[in-house]
C-alpha cells in the first residue's frame, strides 16, 4: 500500500492575512529550520524531538502562506514561472516537517504525536483552503489555464498547469463566499474526524488483543510464538497468561495454527467486534458523521456523492465503472468460495469433527485442503524464508537483475527505532539514486498493514533525490531467533518494494508529479507487478534457502507453491470485494441517505451486493476500515483490483518477452516508473504496453473463468 501523507497546505485561515513581520522565524535550533545536512536530506532522526513538530508546522504554514500571498499579489502579469513554478517552489519547510511527521506518526507514534496530529489535521485542512480559495491566486491560475495553448509549454508543464486548475476548482475556487465558508467547516471537521478514527482503530487493535489463560488453549502454535504471547502478556501486567495481539485485518494469522476451536472462535470474534462494542474505541458515530460530511461536501461541490467526486481524477473516472468491475466479479468469487468451503467441510467430516465450518475454521482447514491437494502446507515454506535473505537475495536481487541498481547497507545514519535499517541505492552508472529505509517489525505504536512512503520526494526543480521507506508488520521473534516469514509476508515485501521502485525511479521536474503522486487506482499497479518475482525461478532459487542448512528449497516444493497459486482465490477475492463494496456503498450515499445503524447498513450492503457469505467476513469491517473511513483510500479501496487488471496484463507481457531482464526492466522504467504523474495514467500504461488493458489475464489469475 502507498500511504498518502497529510495535505501540504496548512494553517488557520486567519494567518493568511497576518502581517509578514508578525510571523517569527523558526528557531535555528529546530532540526526542520533548514534542510537536513545528511545525505539526500535524510531526516536527522537523532536530533528530531516530539517538541519540534508543532513549532515547525506553525512556522512552515506561516512561511508558506507568505510565499503564496506574494505570488497572488504579484503586480506583474501572471506567467507560468511567476505563478505555477513559484507555487511548486513554495512551502519547503512545511513539506519537510510534514513528510517526517506523517511517516513517524504512522510508524512510531506516541501520545504526543497523536496530540500533534489531532491539532494539526484541521489546521492543515484550513491551510489548504487558504491557498485554494484565495481569489487572487485562482485568478492568476485561471488566466494561465485559459491561454495555455499559446504559452509554448512542454508537455509536463502543460499537464501541471491543467492539474493545478482542476485542483483549485475541485477545492471550491468557483464557489460563492457563503459556500466557501461551508466548505471550510466541512474540511476542518472531516480532517479532525479522520484523525480521531485512525487513532481509535490503532488503540482499539491493541486493546482488543486476545487474553488466553492456559498454554493448552494455544495448542498448534510454535514454542517461539507461545513464548512471544507470554512476553506480551507480561508487558501488559498479565504474568502467567498469554496475549495474542490483533492485526488490522478481520482474519488473524494465528487462526491457521490454533487447534483449540474455542480459542479460534474467541480470536475472530475479538477481531470482528472492534469499534462496535461501546466505550472509548467505538467508531460507529464517527463513521456516520464522516459519511454525512463527505456526502454534503461533495454535493456542495456539484457532485451527487463523495465517490463521484473522489473518482473523477482516478483512471476509473466514475462510480459506474467501479461498480461494474466489482459487481462482475462478486458472483464468481462467492461461487468459488462456496466450492472451497465444501472442500473444507469434507476435511472436517473426514476427521469426524462433527461441526459445520465457521469463518474461524477457514484458515486452518484451508491449509489442510492445500496439504491434501498439493501435499504441502504453508509451514513447510517458512524455514526457507528468512527475512534478511528474502530482502537482500530476493527483493534486491530481482531489482538488480531487472534494472541494474545495487544496494549497500549503511550503519551511520540515525534511525527512529533500533530495528530500522538503511541502504544506499546506486543506479547503473554507479551514482547514488536514493536511500531506502526498511522498517520490518510490528510494534504496538505502529499502524497495521504494510506501506511505502516518501521522506524526501524526487524533483529536478528542487534538486532533490528520493528517500523512500517500506514499513511492514512482521511479528518480531524472541531474541536470538531468526525471522522466518510466511509466504504472504514474502509477497508483501516484494509488493511494497514495487512502490519503493516507483518512488526511487522518479525522474520528473516538478514535485507535484514525483514518484507515486499518481491516481490511487494506478498507484498499486507497479507494486503488484513486482510481486511476480517472488516465485520467478531465478529469483526464488537465490533467496529461498533453508535458514539453518542453506539448502535450496526443493524443486518439488517450489512446484507445489506455483501450482497452488490459484488455491483459495475464492476466499481472497470475496473478502476483498466485500470490503471494496462496503467502501463504495458508504461513499455513494447522498446526504439524505445516511443510515442511523452502521452494522445494519453494513449487513444490508453486503447482502445487496451478493457477498454476504458468513464463512468469509470482509477483509475490513466498517468500524475498523482505516483505509476507507480514515482517509487516503476513501471511495478508493477498489484500487487494488482495478490496478491488478493492469498488473496481470503486464505480467503477461513480461512473461511473453522473456521475463526478468534488463531490456524489459529498462522499458518499464523508462515508459512508466520514471514518469510519476506527468501524464494521464492510462496513457502511461499504453505507452508501456502498446495498447489498452484487457481483463482476461486477471480472470485467469484469480481462477474466475468459466463461472
Amino acid at each position: 500500500m502507498y500511504r498518502p501523507q497529510l495535505l501540504i497546505v496548512a494553517a488557520a485561515v486567519a494567518l493568511a492575512h497576518a502581517p509578514a513581520m508578525a510571523a517569527p522565524a523558526l528557531d535555528a535550533s529546530n532540526p526542520f529550520a533548514k534542510p537536513s545536512s545528511l545525505p539526500l536530506n535524510y531526516p536527522a532522526f537523532d536530533k528530531i524531538k516530539d517538541a519540534h513538530f508543532l513549532p515547525a508546522f506553525n512556522a512552515g504554514m506561516r512561511e508558506h502562506l507568505r510565499e503564496v500571498e506574494a505570488i497572488a499579489n504579484d503586480k506583474a502579469a501572471p506567467t507560468f514561472d511567476n505563478t505555477i513554478v513559484a507555487l511548486e517552489r513554495s512551502g519547503q519547510l512545511l513539506s519537510r516537517v510534514n513528510a517526517t511527521f506523517s511517516n513517524l506518526h504512522g510508524a512510531n507514534t506516541n501520545d504526543t504525536l497523536d496530540a500533534v496530529d489531532r491539532e494539526m489535521s484541521p489546521k492543515l485542512a484550513a491551510h489548504d483552503d487558504a491557498i485554494h480559495l484565495n481569489p487572487k491566486l485562482f485568478a492568476r491560475v485561471k488566466t494561465l489555464h485559459d491561454k495555455r495553448a499559446s504559452l509554448g509549454l512542454d508537455a509536463e508543464s502543460t499537464f501541471l498547469l491543467e492539474r493545478y486548475y482542476k485542483e483549485f476548482v475541485r477545492a471550491g475556487a468557483n464557489l460563492s463566499s457563503a459556500d466557501q465558508k461551508k466548505l471550510k467547516a466541512y474540511n476542518g471537521e472531516i480532517a479532525s474526524l479522520q484523525s480521531d478514527f485512525t487513532q481509535r482503530v490503532l488503540k482499539g487493535v491493541n486493546a482488543s488483543a486476545l487474553v488466553v489463560d492456559t498454554r493448552a488453549e494455544l495448542e498448534g502454535m510454535s514454542d517461539a510464538e507461545i513464548h512471544t504471547a507470554a512476553e506480551e502478556a507480561e508487558k501488559r501486567g498479565l504474568k502467567g497468561k498469554f496475549v495474542i495481539p490483533l492485526v488490522n485485518t478481520s482474519s488473524q494469522p494465528a487462526l491457521s495454527t490454533l487447534k483449540h476451536r474455542a480459542t479460534r472462535e474467541r480470536l475472530l470474534k475479538a477481531s470482528l467486534q472492534r469499534g462496535a462494542t461501546g466505550g472509548e474505541f467505538d467508531t460507529r458515530q464517527l463513521v456516520l458523521r464522516l459519511a454525512k460530511l463527505r456526502a454534503e461536501r461533495a454535493v456542495l461541490l456539484g457532485y451527487p456523492n463523495f465517490a463521484a467526486y473522489s473518482q473523477e481524477l482516478e483512471t476509473a473516472r466514475n462510480p459506474a465503472a467501479v461498480n461494474k468491475l466489482l459487481g462482475d466479479l462478486a458472483k464468481p468469487a462467492v461461487t468459488n468460495a462456496q466450492k472451497e468451503a465444501a472442500d473444507i467441510q469434507k476435511v472436517i467430516d473426514a476427521e469426524k469433527g462433527n461441526f459445520k465450518a465457521a469463518a474461524y475454521d477457514w484458515p486452518m482447514y484451508q491449509d489442510k485442503v492445500r496439504a491434501q491437494r498439493y501435499n504441502f502446507d504453508e509451514n513447510q515454506l517458512r524455514p526457507y524464508f528468512e527475512m534478511n535473505r528474502v530482502l537482500v537475495d530476493g527483493v534486491f536481487f530481482a531489482a538488480t537483475r531487472e534494472y541494474g541498481i545495487t544496494f549497500k547497507e549503511r550503519k551511520d545514519l540515525p534511525v527512529y527505532n533500533p530495528d530500522v535499517r538503511t541502504f544506499d541505492v546506486f543506479d547503473v552508472d554507479g551514482k547514488q539514486l536514493a536511500i531506502f529505509i526498511f522498517d520490518p517489525y510490528a510494534r504496538g505504536n505502529k499502524q497495521g498493514g504494510a506501506w511505502m512512503n516518501e521522506y524526501v520526494s524526487q524533483s529536478h526543480l528542487l534538486g532533490l533525490r528520493p528517500v523512500i521507506g517500506n514499513h511492514l508488520n512482521i511479528p518480531k521473534p524472541p531474541a536470538g531467533q531468526p525471522t522466518l516469514l510466511t509466504y504472504d509476508e514474502v509477497v508483501t515485501a516484494f509488493h511494497e518494494f514495487g512502490h519503493a521502485l516507483h518512488g526511487m525511479f522518479s525522474d520528473v521536474k516538478y514535485p507535484h508529479f514525483s514518484g507515486t503522486n499518481v491516481p490511487r487506482d494506478f498507484v498499486e499497479y507497479p507494486s503488484q507487478v513486482n510481486e511476480m518475482w517472488v516465485t520467478w525461478p531465478e529469483v526464488l532459487a537465490n533467496y529461498a534457502k533453508h535458514h539453518q542448512t542453506g539448502a535450496p528449497m526443493p524443486k518439488e516444493l517450489l512446484d507445489k507453491v506455483v501450482a497452488s497459486k490459484k488455491f483459495d482465490q475464492g476466499y481472497k477475492t470475496t473478502e476483498y470485494l466485500a470490503a471494496a463494496l462496503l467502501d463504495q456503498r458508504w461513499h455513494q450515499l447522498a446526504p439524505n441517505q445516511i443510515p442511523t445503524d452502521v452494522l445494519a447498513f453494513e449487513a444490508k450492503a453486503l447482502k445487496d451486493a451478493g457477498v454476504d457469505y458468513a464463512l468469509v467476513p470482509p477483509r475490513y469491517r466498517t468500524t475498523y476500515f482505516s483505509h476507507s473511513m480514515g482517509g487516503g483510500y476513501s471511495a478508493g479501496y477498489y484500487a487494488y483490483l482495478w490496478s491488478e487488471r493492469l498488473d496481470a496484463d503486464t505480467v503477461q507481457w513480461f512473461t511473453n518477452n522473456g521475463g526478468l531482464s534488463r531490456k524489459n526492466g529498462d522499458h518499464f522504467r523508462k515508459t512508466l516508473l520514471s514518469r510519476g504523474g506527468t501524464a494521464e495514467a492510462m496513457d502511461l500504461f499504453q505507452n508501456f504496453r502498446g495498447r489498452g488493458p484487457v481483463i482476461e489475464p486477471l480472470l485467469e489469475r484469480r481462477g474466475l473463468t468459466g463461472n
